[in-house]
C-alpha cells in the first residue's frame, strides 16, 4: 500500500468490510459463527491425457500424473458458518511442482508458474488452472465436490474434471475441442481461521482476528522479542535511467515474526527499520551458474506507517495505530514507493548490526536527483538480455532495526538480527528499458547467496554479539581438463566493521591465471550522505597481489581513505582465478576495514604439489671474452676449490644456480679480500653476485644467506670458495712455465670452451699479451 496520504486502512477495517459482505449473503435470520479460513498447505494431484494436448491429435491415450504442493504465499479462502462449508472465495493457490518433467512441453509456461484460481461468481466455472504471470487459462474445472472437515480443519476438492479452455483449444489449432475433458484434478488442503464474525439474526455482533498463538500450521513459533523479516518481494520496476545505468525499486512486504510489536516511528524519530534493496546475477559456465555477482544496490528506505495485514499468514494481532507492527502482522511497500527519492537515505549513516542512525539520515538538502539517484543502481549492460543470455536474476531485501539489537542486549540469547534478509528470483526482459516478472516464491529469512547452485557458505563472525555477520561463499568448477576455476563471493550481511582484505593460500606447483574481481557500483556522493566530504564511497577496484604463498586482494585501509571501496553491509564482492591444481579445504584470510584482527575461514583452494627442496646445485665464475662470448670457471661445492685464472681488475661475477626459482637472498665475502657490489640479481633459478676489489693470489669465500624460492623455502647459509690466481691456466694453484707453454700453444686459436683459460685478459683473443701476463705472474701460488 502506498503511504503518501493520511488515510490508512487497517486489517480490522478490511475485516469489517468482509464480515458485512459475508453477512449480507447469509440468511437475514442466521445466527452463529462465520469463519474465514485460509489455505495454508496442501497437495494437488493432476491426471492428464497428453494425447489430447499433442500438436497432432491421437486416439491413443497417454496418461501422465503430476503432483504439486501448495505454496505458502497462496491466498485462497473459504467461508464456514457454524462449522459447515459455505463455499470458496475469490483467490489463488500457487503450485510447486514435484514432477515438472511430466508437464506438457507444448504448454510453454513452466509448471512452477501455475495457479488454481477461484474466479468471480457468475460464470460457468468456479475454478481454473492458469498461468500466474499472464492469466492464460489452460483448463476450466467442473464437476468438483467441495468437502470440509471442521474437526481437522481439512478442505478437499474432489473429482474435478479438467476441460480444455477456449484459449488453449485455439492455441492447439482445434477450437472445437474447447470444453472437452483432458484429465482430472483433486486437491487436499489444510486451512486455518484468519477472521471470525459472530452473527445474531443476520446482524454482526463482533469481528475478531485469531489470537496471536493461532499460528499457521508448519510455520515457526513466534520468536521471543521483536523480529521483523521480509515476508515477500512482490515486484521489481525500473523507475528511471541515467547514462549507462538504470534505477530500480523492489517491492517488499515485512512481517513481524516475533512476539513483541515492531516500532515504525517515522523519521526524525530513529526508532524504525531501514530497508536495503539489492540485485544479483547468476551466470557463467555451461549451466550459467558458475558465478553469483551483485549488480545493484540502493540507499536504505526508512520505514513508517505500519499496516496491520496478514500476508505472511502468521496470524496477525493488529496494533491499534500505524506506529507499530503488531505481532504476526505484515506491512507492504510497493516497488515504486521503495524507489521514491525522498524516502531513501544513505547507507553510510547506518550501523547495520545495532540499527543505529541519526535523525538526519534522510536529509536531501542540496540534492540534484537523476533517474538513478538513491535507487537500486544497475549498469544497463548487466541486465541487457542480449549480453546476458541464460543468466538468472535474484532480488534481495533486508530490514535492520535498532529495536532488535536493544532487545538482544536486554534479553541475552533473544537476538533476531540475523534473519532479516529474504530473496526471490525475477525474470528480466529488455535491452535498455527493462521489465521484471517474479518467479516462484520468496525464500524467507535467507540471504540471496542461498540461490547460488552448488556453492558452499562459511560464516564470518569476528565478535559475536558485538558486531554482525558476513559469509564467504565459494564454488569450484572444472571447465576443462587440468583447469579448475575458483570463484569466491564475500557477502557482508550486517557486519559494521566491513571487509578490506581477502587472501587464498597457494603453494608449490601452481599456475594461476584469469585473476578477477567484481563489485557492484557504489552511489555517487551527495550532500549530507554520511561519507567523508560527501564524496560517496569509492568504486576503485581492489588491488591484487600474488606471492609465493598466497594470492590476495585489498582496498585502501580506513586510515588511508575512510571512503575506500570496502565490503560494507548489504554488498557482495567477487574474487576469482583459474589454477592447474584441484581443490582442497584450506584456510583463507579475511581482514577488516574499521577495526579488528584478521580471521581465517575454511574454503576450497588449490592443492599444492609436493615442494621440490631448495638446494644449491652449482656456482661458476663468469666472464665475457669479447665477441667470443661468456665462459664459466666451475667452482665445485666440495672437494678441490676451483681456480679463477683470468685477470679483470679485481671484478668478478659469481653465478649461483638452485633447484627452484629463487626470488630473494643475500651474499657476503666471509673470507679473503673483496666486496659484494650491490644486491644480488635474481633470474629464474639463478642468483648473480658481483664482486669488486678482489685481490689476486688468494682464496676467497662468498657465503649465500637467506636465499628464498617461490615456495617460501629458505636455503641455509652456504659458503662457496674460489682460488683467485691470474695466469694459473692449468688450475694447479701455481703459475709457472707450464702455464706459459700452454698459452703459447694456443696463440692465434679462436677462444672456445677448451682453451678459454689461456685468454687470461678475457678480451676474446689468445695472443702475446696473455703470454706476457702469465710470465709476469710466474712464481705466484696459493697454498
Amino acid at each position: 500500500m502506498l503511504k503518501f496520504t493520511s488515510v490508512s486502512f487497517t486489517l480490522l477495517s478490511l475485516l469489517l468490510l468482509w464480515a458485512t459482505h459475508a453477512a449480507q449473503h447469509s440468511s437475514n435470520q442466521q445466527t452463529g459463527t462465520l469463519e474465514r479460513m485460509l489455505v495454508t498447505s496442501g497437495k494437488v494431484a493432476v491426471d492428464l491425457d497428453l494425447s489430447r494436448l499433442a500438436p497432432v491429435k491421437s486416439d491413443e491415450s497417454r496418461k501422465a500424473s503430476l503432483q504439486f504442493e501448495i505454496a505458502t504465499n497462496s491466498f485462497f479462502t473459504i467461508r464456514v458458518l457454524n462449522h459447515l462449508l459455505r463455499g470458496p472465495e475469490t483467490g489463488t493457490m500457487a503450485l510447486i511442482p514435484r514432477n515438472a518433467a511430466s508437464w506438457p512441453r507444448l504448454v510453454s509456461v513452466p509448471a512452477n508458474q501455475l495457479v488454481i484460481a477461484r474466479v468471480p461468481p457468475g460464470g460457468r466455472f468456479d475454478l481454473v488452472l492458469r498461468d500466474s504471470q499472464t492469466g492464460f487459462a489452460f483448463f476450466d474445472i467442473e464437476g468438483q465436490d467441495y468437502d470440509y472437515d471442521a474437526s481437522t480443519h481439512l478442505f478437499h476438492i474432489n473429482d474435478g474434471r479438467l476441460l480444455i479452455s477456449e484459449a488453449l483449444a485455439n492455441n492447439l489449432g482445434r477450437a472445437r475441442e474447447a470444453g472437452t475433458q483432458a484429465g482430472t484434478i483433486s486437491i487436499d488442503t489444510a486451512v486455518t481461521p484468519i477472521a471470525t464474525t459472530i452473527l445474531v439474526n443476520g446482524k454482526i455482533k463482533s469481528s475478531i482476528l485469531p489470537p496471536g498463538n493461532a499460528h499457521v500450521p508448519g510455520a515457526p513459533a513466534y520468536a521471543p522479542g521483536p523480529d521483523i523479516v521480509v515476508g515477500d518481494l512482490t515486484a521489481m520496476v525500473q523507475s528511471g535511467s541515467s547514462g549507462s545505468q538504470v534505477g530500480l525499486g523492489i517491492g517488499t512486504t515485512s512481517c513481524n515474526n516475533g512476539d513483541q510489536p515492531v516500532h515504525f516511528f517515522a523519521i526524525p524519530n530513529t526508532d524504525h527499520s531501514v530497508v536495503s534493496q539489492n540485485l544479483y546475477r547468476m551466470s557463467g559456465g555451461t549451466n550459467n551458474n558458475d558465478r553469483f555477482e551483485q549488480i545493484g544496490e540502493s540507499w536504505v528506505k526508512h520505514t513508517f506507517g505500519a499496516d496491520q495485514l496478514d500476508a505472511c499468514n502468521y496470524g496477525c494481532t493488529p496494533w491499534p495505530d500505524s506506529t507499530e507492527l503488531g505481532v504476526g502482522c505484515s506491512d507492504p511497500y510497493s516497488a515504486s514507493e521503495n524507489a521514491t527519492y525522498s524516502l531513501l537515505g544513505s547507507r553510510a549513516w547506518v550501523n547495520p548490526f545495532t540499527g543505529v542512525f541519526p535523525s538526519t539520515a534522510r536529509n536531501h538538502t542540496g540534492h540534484t536527483h537523476t533517474g538513478t539517484s538513491h535507487r537500486v543502481l544497475v549498469p544497463i549492460s548487466d541486465l541487457n538480455t542480449n549480453l546476458n543470455v541464460g543468466a538468472t536474476y535474484w532480488a534481495e531485501a533486508e530490514y535492520d532495526t535498532p529495536q532488535e539489537y536493544a532487545w538482544c542486549q536486554a534479553h541475552p540469547g533473544q537476538c533476531n538480527m540475523y534473519n532479516n534478509a529474504s530473496y526471490r528470483r525475477f525474470n528480466v526482459t529488455g535491452t535498455t528499458n527493462f521489465t521484471f516478472a517474479a518467479v516462484g516464491t520468496t525464500t524467507r529469512m535467507k540471504p540471496a547467496t542461498e540461490a547460488w547452485t552448488g556453492s558452499t557458505s562459511v560464516l564470518v563472525e569476528p565478535e559475536p554479539g558485538i558486531d554482525g555477520r558476513a559469509f564467504v561463499v565459494c564454488k569450484v568448477t572444472n571447465p576443462s581438463a587440468g583447469v579448475w576455476h575458483y570463484e569466491y563471493a564475500i557477502h557482508n550481511q550486517n557486519l559494521d566493521r566491513s571487509i578490506q582484505t581477502f587472501s587464498v593460500p597457494l603453494g608449490c606447483g601452481f599456475t594461476i591465471s584469469n585473476v578477477g574481481f567484481h563489485a557492484p557500483p557504489n552511489h555517487p556522493g551527495f550532500p549530507n550522505d554520511g561519507t567523508l566530504n560527501n564524496a560517496g564511497f569509492s568504486n576503485d577496484p581492489w588491488t591484487v597481489n600474488q606471492t609465493t604463498d598466497a594470492i590476495s586482494w585489498n582496498c585502501n585501509t580506513f586510515a588511508q581513505d575512510p571512503n575506500a571501496n570496502a565490503i560494507r553491509f548489504g554488498t557482495l564482492y567477487n574474487f576469482r582465478f583459474d589454477s592447474n591444481r584441484p581443490p582442497l579445504t584450506a584456510n583463507a584470510t579475511v581482514g577488516f576495514f574499521k577495526t579488528g584482527a584478521p580471521i581465517t575461514v575454511q574454503v576450497q583452494a588449490p592443492i599444492p604439489a609436493p615442494c621440490n627442496p631448495l638446494q644449491l646445485t652449482s656456482v661458476v665464475s663468469r666472464k665475457t671474452h669479447g665477441a667470443a662470448g661468456d665462459f664459466d670457471v666451475d667452482l665445485p661445492l666440495s672437494g678441490n676449490v676451483g681456480a679463477e685464472c683470468r685477470s679483470s681488475g679485481g671484478n668478478h661475477a659469481l653465478i649461483f644456480t638452485f633447484t627452484n626459482q629463487v626470488v630473494s637472498g643475500n651474499a657476503s665475502v666471509t673470507s679473503g679480500t673483496g666486496n659484494v657490489m650491490g644486491s644480488p640479481i635474481f633470474s629464474g633459478n639463478t642468483m648473480t653476485v658481483n664482486l669488486t676489489g678482489v685481490s689476486d693470489v688468494q682464496q676467497i669465500t662468498v657465503t649465500a644467506s637467506n636465499v628464498m624460492d617461490t615456495f617460501g623455502q629458505t636455503l641455509p647459509d652456504t659458503p662457496v670458495s674460489a682460488v683467485i690466481l691470474a695466469g694459473d691456466t692449468n688450475s694447479n694453484r701455481t703459475v709457472n712455465a707450464a702455464d706459459v707453454a700452454q698459452a703459447k700453444a694456443q696463440q692465434g686459436s679462436p677462444v672456445d670452451q677448451t682453451n678459454f683459460r689461456t685468454d687470461v685478459n678475457a678480451n676474446g683473443t689468445i695472443n702475446a699479451a696473455d703470454v706476457g701476463l702469465i710470465k709476469a705472474s710466474a712464481g705466484n701460488s696459493v697454498p
